[in-house]
């Protein structure tokens, strides 16, 4: 478990089968199964990631920043922001990484120390269904940002005409607007198929992580890059057509035993 203190940001600043390992170009998110230790298996399925999820496992949501500077990341579990919890939106509080940093996400922040630990639940135990918001559970968002780093000033010194008026030279001012990315499509919270409940995040057992205040300058309103990865149970999963029904294989050694006289 990463053991290093990660900065936060202050908020008055402001497939089908192929299995991948993690998510995002500007920076990784994965899912970490803190019971086992293992990075969960990402499912790709209609353009969509998902994760299987066990009700009574404890996760952490693993960010890594991909890129040569600091980046943003706002953490959204069951549209709840993982940091202050709010109803999420992009525009709030996160986590800072340092450039090529990484960082483990294991549970609501409670204070700068602690955190409650995340863990797969059913629907009606999850935060966000205990705090009357049950309409968003089911996925993990990051929005993701890169930091607004100032051009330097270059001074050019040019002797004015002799017959030219007395007037302030002039300043050019550097574009530093970037295009906004495409939203991700709107999650249903309908499902067409579903074989059993399903589930939510938790608010577990406290965890030590410290953490620090730090100020960070968007380098743009729209985030660089939004992440969404969904999660359910094996059973709903199947039932959806993210992870394929196998059938049964034979088996080699069903019994034991001689052979008898066919009947």
């Amino acid at each position: 478990m990463l053991r290093k203190t990660l900065s936060l940001l202050t908020a008055t600043l402001i497939t089908a089968c192929a299995t991948l390992a993690d998510a995002g170009t500007v920076a990784d998110v994965a899912v970490i199964n803190r019971s086992t230790g293992e990075t969960l298996p990402l499912y790709r399925h209609h353009g969509r990631y998902y994760v299987e999820g066990k009700a009574g496992d404890r996760y952490a949501v693993q960010l890594r920043n991909r890129t040569g500077g600091r980046i943003l990341t706002v953490l959204s579990v069951d549209g709840v922001n993982a940091v202050s919890g709010q109803t999420a939106a992009a525009s709030q509080t996160g986590y800072v990484l340092s450039p090529g940093s990484s960082a483990e996400i294991a549970g609501w922040r409670k204070d700068m120390s602690d955190v409650a630990a995340f863990y797969f639940t059913a629907l009606g135990d999850s935060y966000a269904a205990r705090t009357g918001r049950p309409d968003n559970v089911g996925v993990i968002g990051v929005a993701i940002y890169k930091e607004f780093i100032a051009p330097p000033r270059v001074l050019l010194d040019i002797p004015a005409p002799a017959q030219s008026r007395s007037d302030s030279p002039g300043r050019l001012a550097a574009n530093d607007a970037a295009g906004a990315p495409a939203a991700p499509a709107e999650y249903s919270s309908r499902r067409k198929a579903m074989a059993e409940e399903k589930i939510g995040t938790g608010h577990g057992e406290r965890i030590h992580a410290p953490t620090e205040n730090t100020e960070f300058r968007r380098a743009s309103s729209s985030p660089n890059e939004v992440i969404a990865i969904y999660y359910d149970s094996r059973a709903n999963l199947v039932a959806q057509g993210v992870i394929p029904r196998y059938p049964r294989m034979p088996q080699a050694f069903p019994n034991g035993g001689f052979v008898p006289d066919p009947s």
